[in-house]
């Protein structure tokens, strides 16, 4: 049974914390699965917690520009979620949220999107992300 889950749900793992440096651990998850993500969401939009779903793509040189700020928000800001989505992974998840630009930085509350920065714009995402937190 747990074999045929897996394969329902992506294979082993789906997810996994995105590498920071050495000497921090991040807290921004990653799914690679349609699956697991639906899941995961499913359960968060029950809290009234932050999320910030990253979604970019492995080409885009901006996304790649502002992933350490979006790892550093991570560790700061230990009481919000922080989620990156590769929109060529995940097409079906972009598509769900109208992503049309990378990155584009949605912040979901209580299962609805509440704000959405798009571009490599950290001060904006920061001051959305003290905003919204509380």
């Amino acid at each position: 049974m747990g074999g045929v889950l897996s394969s329902v749900l992506g294979g082993g793992g789906g997810e996994e914390a995105v590498a920071g440096n050495e000497s921090e651990q991040s807290r921004v998850m990653k799914f690679s699965s349609s699956a697991r993500w639906q899941l995961h969401f499913n359960e968060i939009k029950e809290s009234s917690k932050l999320l910030v779903v990253d979604f970019s793509a492995s080409w885009c040189g901006p996304c790649r520009m502002i992933e350490p700020a979006f790892i550093a928000m991570s560790a700061k800001f230990t009481d919000v979620e922080f989620v990156k989505l590769d929109v060529d992974e995940l097409p079906d998840v972009a598509k769900e949220f109208n992503v049309t630009g990378m990155p584009t930085f949605v912040l979901v509350k209580n299962g609805k999107e509440i704000e959405r920065i798009v571009g490599a714009r950290k001060d904006e995402l920061e001051k959305k992300v003290l905003k919204h937190r509380a």
